[in-house]
């Protein structure tokens, strides 16, 4: 059995979309609102009560990912902020802005957006993401993301993915069996 490999990941604080309950995806970059920072530094301050060791935080280049990546970086001192671009939300084309509700049975089905991204290209995408982040592992790193990048992360490693995750709730991953040498996977 390999070693534990733990990822904590933080969805990322609000935004106007996420409190209409409408589809956002990485193709759209809108900012965090006021309670989205507040979760922010609230989420920090939880990282800081459960004592978790933080020592680098990787995050998307979207808004709403990088300044909730920040706020916490502030609050916890400091803390190194590394940008990586492939670990943004699924691209959703015209499934952008619609009512959550009114996309669902589409998403669920597995259909892929006009000027979208397919679910199997999100989760390669996520997943060379993810090798960016497997060798700095040992720097006990925070993936500050949105939740479609944790539903890939869910189905990389094989695990269920739960529908809830809240703005700025804290997720852990166990990226032990991903980060294991697989003969189907040549890391670059």
């Amino acid at each position: 059995m390999s070693p534990s490999r733990p990822l904590v990941f933080v969805r990322h604080g609000a935004t106007h979309a996420n409190i209409a309950e409408l589809r956002c995806g990485g193709d759209l970059d809108v900012p965090l609102i006021e309670l989205g920072r507040r979760q922010a530094v609230e989420t920090a301050q939880r990282i800081r009560d459960l004592r978790l060791p933080i020592g680098l935080i990787f995050t998307s280049s979207l808004q709403r990912a990088h300044e909730t990546a920040t706020i916490i970086r502030d609050e916890l001192r400091g803390i190194e902020v590394a940008v990586e671009p492939a670990l943004a939300e699924r691209y959703l084309g015209t499934w952008n802005m619609r009512p959550i509700k009114e996309t669902q049975a589409a998403f669920e089905a597995g259909e892929t957006p006009l000027g979208g991204e397919s679910n199997a290209a999100f989760i390669e995408r996520v997943g060379r993401g993810l090798e960016k982040i497997v060798p700095r592992l040992e720097e006990q790193p925070l993936l500050v993301a949105s939740k479609g990048v944790a539903r890939a992360i869910c189905e990389l490693l094989g695990l269920e993915w739960r529908q809830i995750l809240s703005n700025g709730e804290i997720a852990r991953f166990d990226l032990a069996p991903f980060a294991s040498p697989r003969p189907d996977r040549v890391r670059t």
